[in-house]
C-alpha cells in the first residue's frame, strides 16, 4: 500500500502529554546594564505558542487530523493562554484537567537581534496526585475507542507515569489502536508494550546502557530496547545522520537524512512522530511512514523556531 496524506484529515488523534507554553519575548540590545555586565533587552513583543506535548497537536492539525488532548493545565495565567490556544485549534480539550497547584509549564526565550538571550523556565515536573490520575483515567476511557492513534508525549514533568502508560496500553489491547511513545529518562521500562518508542540517539544510548561510537553500536542499542521493552517497532532518531528502523526478525534499516540545512531542531522530534503515526494509522508500512517522517523533519529543521509544516509542503517533499 502507498502514503495517502490526503487520508490524514479522516483520522482521529489523542495526544496524552505535557502540554506547555512557549513564551517569546523579543527585543533589541544597544547598552550594557550599569547594574551588572549584561545587555539590556528593550523588548517589542511577546507571543506564544504551543509547546512539548502541544507542538504535537499544532503538527497534526496542520496536517488536518482531527485531535483529543488528555494532560494537565494549571489555573493561572499561563493554562488560560493554553487552554485559549487549544481552542483556537478547533482542539477537544475535555480531557485537560486543572490541577491549581500545578502551573502550566512555560518556557520563555529573551531573543534580541535575531540571538537567544536567555531561556527562563516555569515548571514543576513532581509526579501528578492520585485523584488527578483518576481524572484523567475515566477521560482516557471514554476517548481510547473513538481514535485511530494515540501519541504519548513525553517531557518528563510529570504526567506520563508508568502507571498511566500501562493503563493507556491495557485498554488498546481490545481496540487494537496504534501507541506510540516519545520517551524520557534513563528508565524506558514505563513504556513496555507500547507499539512503537522513538528515542533520539542519546537517549537510546543512556536507557540502553550502550556507548554509541559506531553503527554496531546503535544497532545493539536498538535490537537491547527492542526486546528488554517487548516494544512491536522502534525508531531511533540521529539529528543529521537520520534514523534507524527495528522490527522483530529484520535488520535494522536505515533512512538518511533529508535536512538540506538545519536552522533548528527544536521540536523535529514531535514532527516525526505526528507523521509517523499519521502514515502509519492512515494504512502505510512502518518503512513508508518513516520516510515521510523523515522529509518532515528536513523541513522543519530549515526553519526558524518551533515549526511546522503544511499539507503542501509535505506533498511536495514526497513527490
Amino acid at each position: 500500500m502507498t502514503l495517502d496524506i490526503n487520508k490524514f484529515k479522516n483520522l482521529k488523534v489523542l495526544v496524552l502529554g505535557d502540554l506547555m507554553i512557549d513564551e517569546y519575548v523579543w527585543g533589541n540590545v544597544d547598552r550594557i546594564s550599569p547594574e551588572a555586565p549584561v545587555p539590556v533587552v528593550s523588548v517589542n513583543n511577546t507571543s506564544f505558542t504551543l509547546g512539548g506535548a502541544g507542538n504535537v497537536v499544532n503538527n497534526l492539525v496542520s496536517m488536518g487530523a482531527s485531535v483529543s488532548v488528555v494532560g494537565t493545565a494549571g489555573t493561572g495565567e499561563t493554562g488560560k493562554i493554553l487552554t485559549k490556544k487549544l481552542k483556537e485549534f478547533k482542539v477537544d480539550i475535555e480531557g485537560l484537567i486543572e490541577e491549581p497547584y500545578r502551573p502550566t509549564t512555560r518556557k520563555t526565550r529573551i531573543i534580541a537581534s535575531n540571538q537567544q538571550m536567555l531561556r527562563i523556565d516555569h515548571e514543576i515536573t513532581e509526579e501528578i496526585k492520585t485523584e488527578t490520575f483518576d481524572k484523567l483515567k475515566q477521560v482516557l476511557s471514554t476517548k481510547i475507542p473513538l481514535v485511530d492513534l494515540i501519541i504519548i508525549s513525553d517531557y518528563a514533568k510529570g504526567l506520563i507515569t508508568k502507571e498511566i502508560v500501562n493503563f493507556v496500553v491495557d485498554s488498546t489491547k481490545t481496540n487494537k489502536i496504534l501507541t506510540i511513545a516519545d520517551p524520557k529518562g534513563l528508565d524506558f521500562s514505563k513504556y513496555k508494550n507500547v507499539s512503537i518508542l522513538t528515542p533520539n540517539q542519546k537517549e537510546a544510548a543512556l536507557a540502553s546502557n550502550i556507548e554509541i561510537n559506531s553503527i554496531d553500536d546503535l544497532f545493539n542499542a536498538g535490537q537491547k530496547l527492542l526486546s528488554q521493552i517487548n516494544l512491536e517497532k522502534l525508531l531511533i532518531t540521529c539529528g543529521r545522520d537520520g534514523m534507524v528502523l527495528f522490527e522483530h526478525g529484520t535488520e535494522p534499516f536505515i533512512i538518511k537524512s533529508e535536512a538540506k540545512q538545519v536552522f533548528d531542531v527544536s521540536g523535529a522530534g514531535d514532527t516525526v512522530i505526528s507523521i509517523l503515526g499519521l502514515a502509519l494509522a492512515s494504512g502505510a508500512t512502518f518503512k513508508q511512514s518513516a520516510i515521510a517522517a523523515n522529509r518532515a523533519a528536513g523541513i522543519v529543521v530549515g526553519k526558524i523556531g518551533t515549526a511546522t509544516l503544511s499539507i503542501i509542503e509535505l506533498k511536495k517533499a514526497l513527490n
